[in-house]
């Protein structure tokens, strides 16, 4: 039997489990997800206001026990730890992936004008300065406006997931004219059917970017 590729995925909220496992299961049924929760690192940045040392600590460990499991990529799926997740991946032999990083490729391939719709506040202000980031390197033009949506993130993490992707949808409609439209977090994919019914531009999703790139990086 030939070896499945594993790939390390470290989530810090239950509701990012199901869509990088659905991404998998349709672009990249051959490889092998194993999932690492530590649900407390949520809370704890949205209670900390801020990404600490300790919650880098955190990130760093995870990360390596990640790459202690024999996997060929790590996949890091809550989008408030940009920082920590770089310094993790300049220490660790193997490809240490932002949440968003693909997602924002893709999107800078597309046009200038990027809209995003987020449901977790904490994690916006870190998001844009990597989106300019990426855009520096890729278009310098390019620009970021987002909507945060209120009260999704709440639904969904009560079990309404309907309210969640209605209210997503929603805040695609806000962001008006723009060349592409980003779901900002792995939870916001669910919404991604909703959101194509409610825009006739093209809507990217964090966890199928991701996939798609790790396919690419490990299957060449």
């Amino acid at each position: 039997m030939t070896k499945r590729t594993r790939i390390a995925l470290i989530h810090a909220t239950p509701v990012a489990v199901d869509p990088i496992a659905q991404s998998f299961r349709d672009l990249w049924p051959e490889a092998e997800p194993l999932g690492v929760l530590d649900d407390g690192l949520a809370i704890d940045r949205a209670a900390a206001g801020a990404l600490t040392d300790e919650l880098s600590d955190r990130i760093g460990a995870l990360a390596a026990y990640g790459a202690s499991t024999g996997a060929r990529a790590i996949l890091f799926t809550c989008s408030a730890f940009g920082a920590a997740i770089e310094a993790a991946a300049r220490v660790l032999p193997i490809p240490v992936l932002k949440p968003n990083e693909a997602m924002f490729e893709e999107a800078l391939g597309i046009g200038d004008d990027i809209g995003m719709v987020a449901t977790f506040g904490p994690a916006v202000a870190g998001m844009e300065e990597e989106f300019v980031e990426e855009a520096k390197r890729i278009r310098p033009t390019a620009r970021i406006r987002t909507h945060l949506a209120p009260g999704a993130i709440e639904a969904l993490r009560g079990g309404d997931a309907e309210t969640h992707n209605r209210r997503v949808a929603e805040g695609v409609t806000e962001l008006g004219e723009c060349h592409a439209i980003l779901l900002a977090h792995f939870s916001t994919s669910r919404a991604l059917s909703a959101c194509k019914a409610a825009t006739s531009r093209p809507v990217l999703s964090s966890p199928d970017a991701a996939v798609r790139k790790l396919r690419r990086l490990l299957e060449n």
